[in-house]
């Protein structure tokens, strides 16, 4: 899930960026901390947006820079359990394929994919079903549920398992194809039963 998080710190502008404004000075350095950092908190930091710096700042003997308190959005995706996300595929390997999911990738492991026998050919970069004769390639549009999330200490560490084994899940026409056949049930006309009264 995307969302806007305020956060506060403490940057230090250098006497290098002294010449440029106080607030893009500190956005840049803002920039440099957060941006593609991982927090167990907010999970993935995507981009700082906005910031308001206290012009007033502190000076520390021995030290050239200034120090000023700053507030700051910035835009978060947080992978919840069992939210529903769409995807890209950006990679097929011999255990599954990675989905693009927002800024990161998941992990869409072949046991997840459908019920079906499946071969992943990773030099063709295509996952093929036996029975069924579904595929999934580099490039498939799908929807998956999130199943597993862990926003690790380590600032660059994430992982996301995703899968496709429910209604309405999986590539973009193997949904529409059970839409289809949902839509087409109900037109059937039901056997209405016969009650004999006495």
């Amino acid at each position: 899930m995307f969302s806007i998080s305020t956060l506060v710190d403490v940057v230090r502008i250098p006497p290098s960026l002294f010449g440029t404004t106080l607030k893009k000075a500190a956005v840049n350095i803002l920039k440099e901390k957060y941006e593609s950092m991982i927090s167990a908190d907010l999970g993935y930091i995507i981009m700082i947006l906005d910031a308001k710096i206290d012009e007033m700042g502190k000076m520390i003997p021995g030290d050239g820079g200034t120090f000023h308190k700053v507030e700051f959005e910035v835009l978060t995706f947080y992978p919840k359990l069992q939210e529903i996300v769409l995807g890209e595929i950006v990679d097929i390997t011999d255990f599954g394929a990675f989905v693009r999911i927002g800024p990161t990738d998941a992990l869409l492991h072949l046991s997840q994919v459908m019920d079906d026998y499946l071969k992943s050919d990773v030099k063709s970069g295509i996952i093929l079903a036996n029975q069924s004769g579904r595929t999934l390639k580099v490039g498939s549009k799908l929807r998956a549920r999130i199943t597993a999330v862990s926003l690790g200490k380590v600032a660059s560490m994430g992982k996301i398992g995703i899968t496709c084994r429910q209604p309405f899940l999986g590539a973009d026409e193997w949904i529409a194809e059970e839409i289809k056949k949902s839509g087409s049930d109900t037109n059937k006309p039901t056997k209405e039963a016969k009650v004999e009264v006495s």
